[in-house]
């Protein structure tokens, strides 16, 4: 492991425990030339199915795009960036489970808009704003109203 303040390719780790419920393994390592600390985490790679656009291209699952855009729609909102770790976490186990190769991008959509609607209704509306492409207001205000009868529904 290269120490990321000397860029030295020697370290020792010093402590090891489990992280984020058993799913990987967080170390604590100094280096050996300038003896500074720096923390990794090990977890295992799941092979993630490859996502289907729109327009029919395919390209790695990327949880990148996914922070980027909950961070945008949870902007200035009181969500915190762990629990939207958790929600790109539980996207993925979903995906995995599936054990599919391939999934449609519409899916992994319509996945964080039912995580989102529970999170936060603000954000859930922001999301929902660029992922369905509303032509206008109409389209905006049919789709808050199934929102609004939907979270009625017991």
């Amino acid at each position: 492991m290269k120490c990321p303040y000397c860029g030295h390719k020697k370290d020792k780790v010093v402590d090891s425990r489990e992280s984020r419920d058993g799913e990987a393994i967080r170390r604590r390592r100094e280096c050996l030339k300038c003896a500074r600390r720096f923390t990794t985490y090990e977890q295992v790679e799941h092979a993630l199915p490859m996502v289907i656009k729109k327009d029919g291209r395919r390209e790695s699952f990327d949880r990148n795009k996914i922070l980027s855009g909950l961070t945008k729609a949870c902007e200035k909102r009181p969500i915190s960036v762990e629990k939207l770790y958790e929600v790109i976490d539980d996207i993925e186990k979903q995906l995995y489970s599936r054990m599919e190769k391939e999934v449609a991008s519409n899916i992994i959509g319509e996945m964080l808009m039912e995580k989102l609607a529970r999170l936060d209704e603000v954000a859930y509306v922001r999301f929902a704003s660029v992922y369905r492409q509303f032509k206008d207001i109409n389209a905006f205000t049919k789709e808050l109203q199934k929102f609004l009868t939907d979270k009625q529904e017991p």
